[in-house]
């Protein structure tokens, strides 16, 4: 019987292969959404999935686009974005 904590889905089961070539299962946690702009609701390229220790794991450039509004705005509506404030 696992762990009290293991038995929600919020866990997914993995089945590993130990150095002793036993299959065991393991409980890992699962992946968080896509993210998605803040406007349109599309999803977002060039942002990893990831929970935030493996996230914080990967350098500033690998975390999210390196653009105005990078990893928050589609880049239609960033682009969008930066002709209304050109326009005002």
């Amino acid at each position: 019987m696992p762990a009290n904590r293991f038995r929600s889905h919020s866990y997914r089961k993995m089945n590993k292969r130990t150095p002793g070539g036993v299959n065991v299962l393991r409980y890992k946690k699962k992946k968080p959404s896509k993210h998605v702009c803040a406007e349109c609701g599309a999803l977002l390229h060039g942002v990893p999935r990831g929970r935030p220790y493996e996230i914080n794991k990967l350098s500033k450039s690998q975390k999210r686009p390196n653009r105005p509004f990078g990893g928050n705005l589609c880049p239609k509506c960033a682009r969008k974005h930066f002709k209304n404030e050109a326009r005002k």
